[in-house]
């Protein structure tokens, strides 16, 4: 794959039919200044030193080292490096909750905002582990499959909103389904499912899910957001809160209950989450009593960089101008190449 690191560089480029252009037109007056002082031909023979090419490939040898200039600032960089390596590490799946009552904030800021804060801490604190991101709320996605990049993780973690998922509602179980088909093979690693829920399920069996991820050796730890007293849920970009059809406001509550059901049924940590490092405090202590196995990995590296080339070139460029004059060379000048083809054919 080929690309520019600094590719607003590029624009630069324009530069060189504007140089062209300036060249085309003092060339023009410089040939009409000489026709001031008398017949162009005429002065030609009293200045037989004037090159008229030289010039002209002075000017086209410096505008093709501009035009390399410009390729070495835009940073031409091509393909990557994939380095296959071996981590001692677990693999972990987080199914977060961004359905709109995770909007409600009785977790400040609110406790999405929240979810976001306890993840990233545990990203944070990984250094050979595989994670991986499914968001839901009526529906499961996949927003990041299991990697070792955690810096993609942080950068999708940052994007989160209700807007990732169409249908509204609260899926846990089809979340913890989708975050078991995301680990692929099975391997020797601890396993384990962080879901990250105000516990509102109204859609699916949660807690069969949470009971077939402990089958198959994947613990699944829960993360309760909110309070039990509830808070209304604020529609975005007003000051007013979701009413339900009757014009009442809708207040969301943490369904704690059926939090621990799940993690009871996933052989998991229940932990309730506020606005301390409680959680993440409890959730790290978990994972970190999972096995760490050999996990095979790649990583893709910087892309390689080519300007060097780009970079040598303009500079044997500049160097061939240097010693190209604008006048013609006396000595070489003198060689009359048809004349020693004569002397050549007479003897």
């Amino acid at each position: 794959m080929f690309r520019f690191a600094h590719p607003e560089y590029l624009f630069l480029l324009l530069l060189i039919p504007v140089l062209i252009g300036i060249f085309i037109y003092t060339s023009i007056q410089k040939r009409r200044n000489i026709a001031k002082f008398g017949n162009p031909d005429l002065l030609a023979q009293l200045m037989p030193n004037v090159s008229k090419i030289r010039p002209q490939l002075k000017f086209y040898l410096q505008l093709v080292a501009i035009f390399f200039l410009i390729i070495v600032l835009a940073q031409p960089q091509f393909g990557t490096k994939v380095e296959k390596n071996k981590r001692k590490g677990i693999e972990v799946m987080i199914a977060l909750d961004v359905s709109n009552s995770m909007m409600a904030q009785d977790v400040q800021p609110s406790r999405l905002d929240n979810a976001k804060q306890v993840l990233s801490q545990l990203v944070d604190d990984m250094t050979d582990d595989k994670i991986g991101l499914v968001v839901f709320a009526g529906d499961a996605y996949t927003q990041l499959p299991i990697t070792v990049d955690y810096v993609s993780a942080k950068m999708f973690l940052s994007s989160i909103s209700p807007q990732l998922v169409p249908r509204q509602g609260t899926a846990i179980g089809s979340a913890i389904d989708l975050a078991i088909k995301s680990f692929g093979t099975k391997g020797q690693a601890g396993r384990a499912i962080i879901v990250i829920t105000d516990g509102e399920n109204h859609e699916d069996d949660a807690i069969g899910a949470a009971k077939l991820a402990a089958e198959n050796n994947i613990a699944v730890h829960v993360i309760g957001m909110g309070k039990s007293d509830g808070a209304p849920i604020p529609v975005p970009g007003t000051m007013s809160f979701m009413k339900d059809k009757d014009g009442n406001v809708v207040v969301s509550k943490l369904n704690e209950d059926m939090c621990k059901q799940i993690a009871f049924a996933g052989k998991g940590t229940y932990v309730h989450a506020d606005n301390s490092n409680g959680a993440y405090r409890v959730i790290n202590k978990e994972l970190d009593k999972l096995a760490k196995s050999d996990l095979k990995s790649s990583a893709f590296s910087e892309y390689n960089e080519q300007f060097q080339s780009f970079a040598l070139l303009a500079l044997l460029i500049l160097v061939v101008d240097f010693f190209i004059f604008d006048r013609k060379n006396k000595r070489l000048s003198k060689i009359k190449i048809f004349d020693l083809k004569d002397k050549v054919t007479r003897i």
